[in-house]
């Protein structure tokens, strides 16, 4: 079982996700905004981190390069309705290990 993190800020989309992954038997936290998902990724440790590029408060691009400046090397999924390949090379290069659209 793995311990995850979850930053979406949409409910609906959120809760199918976290249902999902509940189901399989991981353990999953949810943060709904940019400076709580920053706060829980820096909080109790994870194995991975599934986050949203569109957040409010602080988007996930953003999210996710304080966090690699801060050393912090936890796997991250982006997940994005931007799905230009611009777009996916942004969110690699800001740290993101895999990029889904």
């Amino acid at each position: 079982m793995a311990r995850l993190l979850l930053i979406e800020d949409d409910a609906a989309t959120a809760e199918e996700i976290l249902g999902d992954l509940r189901g399989r038997g991981h353990d999953v936290a949810w943060a709904a905004t940019g400076p709580e998902g920053a706060e829980r990724a820096r909080g109790a440790p994870v194995d991975a981190i599934v986050l949203d590029r569109m957040l409010p408060g602080l988007d996930g691009l953003s999210l996710l390069q304080a966090l690699r400046g801060a050393g912090d090397r936890t796997p991250a999924l982006v997940l994005s309705a931007l799905s230009d390949v611009d777009e996916r090379i942004r969110g690699l290069r800001a740290g993101g290990d895999d990029y889904l659209a």
